[in-house]
């Protein structure tokens, strides 16, 4: 079955249902429709400017364009995190980056190798997008997770102080505010595999399912990927906080911003 083409002008159409949420963000004075509007418009001209892209990128197919590519992905990826999270981007930028880097590949490595077995592992149609999908789910699970770890530090600092008064070593110290970041971390993402297929139709499924295969074969690459995205977004959270603090505390245990 052929997937059916939108037009442009029936984009158009689409883009109409913008004016919904911009209507009530503007009449409640959030402050957020310059942002929508600019967000709006980046993931479009980005989003055409990728398909285009990718169109050569496939048909290239070169482990090191398709390497280099996904290394750039990840320098945006955390350039964006720590942007999003108000953190010192040269301090931290490289704890981010290796935290993505190290993720990705292992379950890259282990998923494309072990479970999708395509011919090529780095080959583009599967590494690329399987890649993005990774690493932008790991963004969002980083951005929670240093913002409740670095916002609980300041907010209770007091507690992180008499914790180590008191014969406590820095990483006992940190040990809650760790448990707090990954609970708000992976408390939606939990909820959301708990209740999928009940309530909504995940995108990967839906994507491929307009795109003609079989809701058999949708459904079993939405599974693995779920858990794919999970696994690599507690390793990278993980590993984010954990050369992050090397970072950010001198040897007695105080932050140094």
């Amino acid at each position: 079955m052929e997937t059916i083409n939108i037009g442009y002008g029936h984009m158009a159409l689409g883009f109409l249902l913008l004016i919904i949420p911009t209507y009530f963000l503007y009449r409640y004075r959030t402050g957020l429709v310059r942002d929508t509007l600019w967000a709006a418009l980046r993931m479009t001209v980005q989003l055409f400017f990728i398909g285009f892209y990718l169109e050569y990128l496939f048909l290239w197919d070169s482990v090191w364009i398709n390497l280099l590519w996904v290394l750039f992905m990840i320098v945006i990826a955390s350039s964006t995190v720590l942007k999003r999270t108000k953190l010192p981007l040269k301090m931290l930028f490289m704890a981010v980056s290796v935290a993505f880097l190290v993720s990705l590949l292992i379950i890259d490595l282990y998923f494309l190798g072990l479970v999708v077995r395509p011919e090529k592992i780095f080959t583009a149609r599967y590494f690329i997008p399987i890649s993005g999908m990774i690493l932008g789910n790991m963004l969002s699970a980083n951005v929670i997770a240093l913002n409740s770890f670095y916002g609980s530090l300041n907010r209770e600092r007091q507690l992180y102080l008499y914790l180590l008064g008191n014969g406590a070593s820095p990483g006992e110290s940190l040990a809650p505010f760790m448990r707090e970041a990954l609970i708000k971390s992976f408390n939606p993402t939990i909820a959301s595999m708990a209740v999928m297929g009940l309530i909504a139709l995940p995108g990967t499924m839906t994507g491929q399912i307009l795109g003609g295969s079989s809701p058999s074969v949708a459904i079993k690459y939405q599974i693995l990927l779920m858990i794919a995205i999970f696994a690599s977004s507690l390793i990278s959270v993980l590993l984010t906080l954990w050369i992050s603090r090397r970072k950010s505390f001198d040897r007695y245990g105080m932050m140094l911003f």
